[in-house]
């Protein structure tokens, strides 16, 4: 049975109101919002212009990102460097972030190794504070969600990416345009990763197109 704590559990204590992308930074790192601070490293925080035209949100942190403190700098952070470079998306233009902003994993069963578990609804809810921060204070044109937990974030849990991906969509709680995609991780699981990498791409081409770049 659910505690009263994990029931009503919710970043918005920490966040500060109308604070600028380095005060919320500095703000999360001391996020007791859900439990998930507990076992990660540290808070993974969005990094990026804010007046980035393009916010890209993820799930939440992986391993690399948990140790290094920095969204998207893994494997599939390195998979998103090379699409974005070929959709003429640069990244030093691009917000990152993710919906969650800590490392939820469990251990292997055998070594040091830390393995990916997708956030609970509750989790992502009790993070969500922090993403209209950035969204506030980023105003972008245009979200793409990576990821099925990404754009049930933004776009509601009804959304499916597979059935949507790659359309443009506007988000009323957030009132910012909207596309959603496969995660990069996922196009590196992919059993045809070079099918699953070109369907990714044509997305993010379609981001730029959508941006008039």
């Amino acid at each position: 049975m659910a505690t009263t704590a994990s029931r009503t559990s919710s970043a918005a204590p920490f966040v500060p109101e109308g604070a600028d992308l380095a005060a919320l930074r500095r703000a999360a790192a001391g996020c007791r919002g859900c439990e998930l601070y507990k076992p990660a490293t540290q808070t993974v925080f969005g990094a990026g212009p804010a007046d980035a035209r393009l916010m890209l949100v993820g799930e939440q942190p992986g391993d690399v990102e948990d140790r290094q403190g920095e969204p998207f700098v893994g494997p599939a952070g390195r998979l998103l460097d090379k699409a974005l470079d070929e959709a003429d998306l640069a990244r030093e233009g691009v917000y990152l972030t993710n919906a969650v902003k800590h490392f939820k994993f469990v251990p292997a069963e055998r070594g040091k190794r830390r393995i990916h578990k997708t956030p609970a609804r509750g989790e992502i809810a009790a993070c969500l504070p922090w993403l209209r921060a950035e969204l506030a204070q980023v105003r972008p044109a245009l979200v793409v969600c990576l990821g099925a937990t990404a754009a049930k974030a933004v776009l509601g849990n009804s959304f499916k990416v597979s059935e949507r991906r790659g359309q443009v969509e506007h988000a009323e709680d957030y009132d910012v345009d909207v596309i959603a995609t496969v995660h990069p991780s996922a196009v590196l699981r992919a059993p045809d990763r070079d099918e699953a990498y070109q369907g990714f791409l044509a997305d993010l081409r379609v981001v730029r197109s959508h941006l008039g770049k």
